[in-house]
């Protein structure tokens, strides 16, 4: 068996943080910046098996909703801008979506980042259209919501029958997930963080079948978000995810819904 070469892993990793951030790191002093350099970047974002918009999308939920400092947010945030991966626009739809699923505190970091990131490298103001720019039927709204939450979850949803149960039909999938600022791939990786941190089995069971059933995500690709989850919240919460995740491939495959 050959024997991988330590030095040949750092550079690596050091090459990849190079490209996202722009800049050459600094030579790790501890061993946790020694595992950021060799392990988060050489051996997990450099893996082949989720996209580098995909990582972004994951790595700006997770730095958002999982107790990252500011520092780390502005960095994920400023690398999307410089790849190219994400557009201004659509961090500011990212922070509108972050707000659903983990609080609008939590969006609001997201949006202050993009800010942020935006004054420094001279970026003008993004085009934000609104989310309602003309006068509505409350019905018709509720129908699309309706219609919206089918496309994105592969199932009929509840009737607005509470206050919480209406904000979903009404503004979740009547008004935010079909905006046209953000695609709905890119709004899947946001919410599946989202709904990963909330511990919540029913959102967690549901939005991981629909990731695979509306074809959105494959299998593979939801095995390695494990994974990067896994950064961002540690493994113990990984661990729980990783069980869902095989748990909704099998149903995905025998085509059995979710809570079948």
């Amino acid at each position: 068996m050959a024997l991988l070469d330590p030095k040949e892993r750092s550079a690596r990793g050091a090459a990849l943080q190079a490209t996202i951030y722009g800049q050459q790191p600094a030579d790790p002093q501890t061993p946790w910046e020694e595992s950021v350099r060799d392990f988060v970047y050489a051996e997990v974002w450099d893996r082949p098996g989720l996209d580098l918009r995909a990582r972004f999308l994951i790595a700006l939920a997770g730095a958002a909703l999982c107790g990252f400092p500011a520092t780390t947010l502005d960095g994920v945030v400023r690398g999307a801008l410089q790849t190219g991966e994400l557009s201004l626009s659509e961090l500011r739809e990212a922070a509108l979506h972050l707000a659903v699923y983990g609080g609008w505190g939590r969006g609001d970091m997201i949006d202050k980042a993009a800010t942020r990131a935006a004054q420094a490298l001279g970026l003008p103001p993004a085009a934000c259209p609104p989310i309602r720019a003309e006068a509505w039927d409350p019905e018709v709204r509720t129908a699309e919501g309706a219609e919206e939450f089918i496309r994105a979850m592969t199932f009929p949803g509840s009737p607005s029958i509470s206050p919480y149960l209406e904000a979903i039909n009404n503004f979740v999938f009547g008004e935010m997930w079909g905006r046209p600022g953000l695609d709905q791939r890119s709004r899947r990786w946001l919410t599946l963080v989202g709904v990963a941190e909330s511990c919540a089995e029913i959102p967690i069971k549901s939005h991981f079948h629909a990731a695979m059933a509306s074809g959105n995500c494959t299998a593979d690709e939801l095995q390695e978000f494990v994974l990067a989850y896994g950064l961002c919240a540690g493994w113990p919460k990984a661990s729980v995810i990783q069980s869902v995740v095989f748990e909704m491939i099998r149903k995905v495959e025998a085509g059995l819904p979710w809570n079948g």
